[in-house]
């Protein structure tokens, strides 16, 4: 596992999405590091983090081996009780390591994600064509993983622009980085099985804990101008899809785009500490 730490205090470890690496942390990192313990890690498959051994069924990929990895890793780092954020696919992994592993994290916030099962019962033609690497990167190899690597400046591009987030957002130093962590055939080979998980084994795993309940409290922020601010009114937005799987749960939209951590890091930051302060849970 590729991580970077610093700071000092209650640990707080940062999981990015895709098509990002734990840089997109860079600025929120340094303001959170004031008061907290901070590992931003590259998911397992991502980044500079080493890649699985390969599943039939996907599931060295799976949110839940994801989730136990970066459990054994905090552990490994001395901080065997954390808050977990994850934006997009770190998210995904965020709410299955609140589910299973409830000794470990103490709070949870999600940004700009539904639960996996949730997302797949309500897909229509609004998932398939805004957020088209859900049903793409998921189809069999070796046609996705083709795809990227014939053409990874366009698959950032296309994210990075295409998302609600201006351009300014992003550097070209940091879209370079994304696009080199998107050239290694064994990562990107990773990154398509995770997506294959999220449309199998995940699912399987969301049915067969929908009556289980995340037990520390749970933040989800969302982009204002994205797709989950309009498209689940009928569940009472994405506040109501959570709290059919936490108690405790907050949130808010945020008047930016997709990647509304890169955009507005010092906001998103301030949400997350007051978030992590105003509610300390049990130990």
């Amino acid at each position: 596992m590729f991580v970077r730490i610093g700071g000092r205090g209650p640990a707080i470890l940062l999981l990015h999405g895709f098509p990002q690496t734990s840089l997109m942390w860079r600025d929120i990192a340094p303001l959170l590091c004031r008061d907290f313990t901070v590992v931003a890690a590259d998911l397992p498959g991502y980044g500079a983090s080493d890649c699985p051994v390969h599943s039939a069924d996907h599931s060295a990929m799976s949110k839940r081996a994801m989730a136990a990895t970066l459990v054994d890793a905090m552990q490994r780092l001395g901080l065997p009780r954390f808050a977990v954020v994850g934006h997009d696919r770190g998210g995904r992994v965020a709410y299955r390591m609140a589910l299973d592993h409830p000794g470990a994290v103490t709070h949870a916030v999600v940004l700009d994600v539904i639960p996996t099962l949730d997302v797949w019962e309500r897909a229509d033609e609004r998932l398939a064509l805004s957020f088209w690497p859900f049903s793409l990167l998921a189809q069999p190899a070796p046609l996705p993983e083709r795809l990227i690597l014939g053409a990874p400046d366009a698959i950032v591009d296309n994210a990075l622009s295409q998302w609600g987030s201006p351009p300014r957002t992003f550097s070209d130093d940091v879209r370079a980085a994304y696009v080199a962590a998107l050239t290694d055939p064994a990562h990107v080979h990773a990154i398509c099985e995770e997506y294959r998980a999220a449309a199998s084994i995940d699912r399987e795993q969301d049915e067969a804990d929908r009556r289980k309940t995340i037990a520390c409290p749970l933040l989800a922020l969302w982009s204002a101008t994205g797709g989950l601010a309009h498209w689940y009114a009928d569940a009472g937005g994405p506040l109501g899809l959570w709290r059919r799987w936490a108690d405790g749960v907050q949130g808010q939209a945020i008047e930016a785009g997709h990647f509304f951590p890169e955009e507005k890091p010092n906001e998103t930051a301030a949400l997350i500490r007051t978030s992590l302060t105003a509610s300390r849970a049990p130990r």
